[in-house]
């Protein structure tokens, strides 16, 4: 019988492993013992049960402080054993006590805003640049939350009684921009911090370590790794995590099982898949920062699988010439891509709060995948067109 849902296979890890070991091991710990190798997916909606006073019960509990219900599952909007065994994944890579798996990242996001704002405490202070369609999100007041938008430095000043959250990006979407999270986390006093670590993953990053309350993941990006899965997730502590499920359980924003699997695959390679990818995109950003034809690169000092880039000539050029590196959005594929962000991911965003927050007009956003890296720059040399004699005037060194 899958234990999964309960948190039977939890007492198996009995000392610290590594990142690698966890990557492949967690979530999986009981698996042996049932006779099994690979992960069941569990596809049921809902499950039988003889005993409605128990369940009764159980519903109760939940109700109280949106724990796990103990023993079988009951229904699959309240929980799935197949994306429970993610969830326990995911937060033994991020250092956290648990973590609560959403249909996007989207959702992910909006969870946490409806949770703070339940208590309310509506209020975020935000740094830009954040995903283009989060900035829309707080910006909009969609779901009824204010924002205040400051630099690391404005935050404390920023906070009100009614603040709920403080939310950063690092490295951010799509400028790579990279933040102190320590010094913002201090900054925050008794404010949450919410720290979206899409880009970086728990291989480069684990911000809990650096005082964030909450992780955020698009998990359809590096956490999945092959562009075949739409999820989201937030690691966090157990009590946290219990008003995300009861707003997941109310909202209807769950992962599907079969997701929460391809998810669980993904995170036992995710450590080789960065660290090859992020190889890559360091060489391709030395290229690059030396290309006449190329203003200005942005890598991170923190390094990972994303180049961002200005091009002098027309970025849509760029864009149509491409023939290896796929011209879509979205990113932490094993295939390279490239998109424009101020007419994609970040068009949503206000052009002046847009090009304030370091989005150019030119600048490109490349997620690097895992093919061969001559193969990647002979497609990006002849996409860039021309090469031309003319001296750079504007430079940033690659780090």
């Amino acid at each position: 019988m899958d234990t999964a849902s309960n948190g039977a296979y939890d007492d198996v890890r009995t000392a610290p492993r590594a990142l690698a070991t966890e990557a492949v091991h967690a979530g999986r710990d009981d698996l042996a013992r049932q006779g099994l190798h690979a992960p069941p997916i569990d596809l049921s909606t809902t499950y039988p049960s003889y005993d409605s006073r128990a369940e009764a019960a159980r519903i109760d509990a939940f109700a109280t402080d949106g724990a796990d219900p103990a023993g079988p599952p009951i229904y699959g909007r309240l929980g799935n054993p197949t994306v429970a065994r993610f969830e326990t994944a995911l937060a033994r890579l991020e250092g956290t006590e648990s973590a609560v798996a959403f249909a996007s990242g989207m959702a992910a996001l909006s969870a946490v805003l409806l949770a703070r704002s339940a208590m309310g405490l509506r209020h975020v202070v935000a740094v830009r640049p954040l995903y283009g369609c989060s900035d829309h999100l707080l910006t909009a007041g969609l779901l009824g939350t204010e924002v205040t938008w400051t630099d690391p430095a404005g935050i404390t000043d920023a906070l009100r009684a009614d603040t709920g959250l403080v939310m950063v990006e690092s490295p951010a979407n799509p400028t790579l921009a990279e933040l102190d999270l320590r010094a913002i986390a201090h900054a925050c006093g008794s404010v949450p911090l919410l720290a979206d670590n899409t880009f970086a993953t728990p291989v480069l990053q684990r911000p809990a370590e650096h005082g964030a309350r909450l992780v955020l993941h698009s998990a359809t990006k590096y956490l999945g790794g092959h562009g075949d899965v739409l999820a989201g997730v937030v690691a966090c502590d157990e009590e946290f995590a219990g008003r995300l499920r009861q707003i997941r359980f109310a909202t209807g924003g769950v992962l599907h099982p079969l997701a929460g699997y391809l998810l669980l695959r993904g995170l036992s390679t995710l450590p080789v898949r960065v660290r090859a990818a992020s190889a890559n995109a360091a060489e391709l950003a030395r290229r690059l920062a030396a290309d006449p034809r190329v203003a200005r690169v942005r890598y991170p000092r923190l390094g990972g699988a994303m180049v961002a880039f200005e091009v002098h000539g027309d970025p849509h050029e760029v864009i149509s010439r491409v023939r290896l590196v796929t011209p879509a959005v979205s990113l932490g594929s094993v295939d390279t891509l490239i998109q424009h962000p101020a007419s994609i991911s970040h068009r949503i965003v206000d052009a002046d709060d847009r090009r304030g927050a370091g989005v150019s007009d030119r600048l490109l956003r490349m997620s690097v995948g895992l093919e061969d890296v001559d193969d990647l720059w002979g497609d990006l040399d002849q996409a860039l067109g021309e090469r031309t004699r003319t001296p750079v005037p504007l430079r940033e060194a690659v780090r």
